[in-house]
């Protein structure tokens, strides 16, 4: 069993898988977004390639915890998500999570030209490695 992270944006999905163990947060890819088909398509195929169980998907609180109208377009697509698919979604508040990816990268010494093709993904390993942190394994 794994879980897979996304970081749902307007042009890409960022997204994250779990190791078996579900210890460990890897970046998989960065969809550029088309048309929901093609998105749904991909990501069914990623959810089978992983044999997925779980769905962690990012979601853009204010600062002050507030949801705002990134909010509602998250939950639009993850209810869209959830039409289709038999997996569990959970919502996981991913403040920061891009802040930290782009520190993250920064400090790795990842070129700005770089960075702008990864940041999506890395944010997706914030956002699942934060959901696995938190989670029991028994």
């Amino acid at each position: 069993m794994r879980v897979i992270g996304l970081d749902v944006g307007d042009k890409t999905i960022g997204v994250a898988v779990s190791d078996a163990l579900m210890l460990t947060a890897q970046g998989i890819e960065t969809i550029r977004r088309t048309v929901w088909e093609n998105d749904l398509r991909r990501l069914k195929e990623l959810f089978d390639e992983y044999d997925v169980d779980k769905i962690v998907v990012g979601l853009p609180r204010n600062m002050n915890g507030t949801e705002g109208e990134r909010c509602d377009i998250v939950r639009d697509f993850a209810k869209r998500l959830q039409d289709v698919v038999d997996n569990e979604i959970i919502f996981w508040d991913e403040r920061l999570s891009t802040v930290a990816a782009e520190k993250y990268l920064v400090a790795a010494d990842v070129s700005r030209a770089k960075r702008r093709k990864v940041i999506d993904k890395m944010a997706a390993v914030f956002i699942l490695q934060g959901y696995l942190d938190s989670s029991p394994r028994f």
